[in-house]
This record gives structure tokens, sequence and C-alpha cells, in this order.
């Protein structure tokens, strides 16, 4: 039972758990803002295609 206690007690572990969840965090954080910087560039670069078009014409 004493190991037991030891294991739930100890702490080393609990460090690197909080850097795998920031780490997360900064990756979900990232991936979102890829995202919506793709969705605004596609925007974008129909409004230049449209307006090319418009001018080749």
């Amino acid at each position: 039972m004493k190991r037991v206690t030891v294991f739930v007690e100890d702490e080393y572990g609990a460090v690197t758990v909080d850097w795998v969840v920031l780490t997360a965090g900064i990756v979900g954080l990232a991936v979102t803002a890829a995202i919506l910087a793709e969705t605004g560039l596609l925007s974008v670069a129909a409004d230049i295609v449209a307006q090319l078009s418009l001018i080749g014409s």
C-alpha cells in the first residue's frame, strides 16, 4: 500500500503533463490560425482572379 501512496504523491511526471497540455494548446491555436489564414487568402485570390479577368477582357 505504501508503494501506491508514494506513486500517487510523486510529482515528477506532473511537469511533463503540463508541457504536453501546453504544447497541444499551442499546436491547436496554430492549426486554427492556419485554417483561418487559408480561408482569407483563398477569398482574396478569388477576388484578384475576378479583377484580372475583367482587365483581360
